[in-house]
């Protein structure tokens, strides 16, 4: 049975371990309409502090960042490049600044994809990742073994500078591009 996962499960430090243990889980959303909408995630990229020049925080502390320094397990909702919502899991304690972009879930690919799917809109950012807000993460006991998740360097990142764009802090489930094309 599937129980939703505490949100201080997600405040303490250690953002890579936060994101490989993100693989696997579900995410679970609650419509306006009553109806749940639940797949299991299978890709997702660590942004871990200010000195992480992919991260947003890089350049400090900003009204558009302000959620990324809260204690972690709460939803980071932003607008990127006019178009797609993005969809974070912030993962620390109150004060540091790292967050998991969740970009794919099984059968969907694509964080912009997602968003749209699960409704997801900036309401959201800020909010905690638990029923309350009508999206959390849930354990349904299944463990992604380590040698099932591929490590790779993040997308869309190159601005940051080649140390940082070379970093392999995506983490994705090896069978994801098969369950996306396949379905569920």
């Amino acid at each position: 049975m599937s129980e939703p996962v505490p949100s201080t499960r997600w405040q303490t430090k250690g953002t890579l371990a936060h994101a490989a243990a993100l693989v696997g889980r579900r995410i679970v959303r609650r419509l306006p309409d009553g109806s749940v909408i639940s797949r299991r995630i299978t890709d997702v990229e660590a942004y871990d502090g200010e000195n992480d020049k992919a991260c947003h925080a890089s350049r400090g502390r900003t009204p558009r960042t302000e959620t990324l320094y809260a204690a972690g397990g709460v939803w980071y909702v932003y607008l990127c490049y006019g178009i797609h919502e993005m969809l974070n899991l912030v993962v620390s304690p109150d004060g540091w600044p790292a967050a998991i972009l969740i970009r794919g879930l099984e059968g969907l690919e694509g964080p912009g994809r997602l968003t749209k799917v699960l409704r997801i809109g900036r309401e959201l950012n800020g909010t905690p990742a638990a029923p309350s807000s009508g999206l959390w993460i849930e354990d349904d006991g299944l463990a992604v073994p380590r040698r099932k998740i591929q490590r790779l360097p993040r997308i869309g990142i190159d601005y940051a500078g080649p140390f940082w764009a070379a970093k392999r802090w995506r983490f994705r489930a090896a069978e994801a591009g098969r369950a996306a094309t396949t379905g569920g």
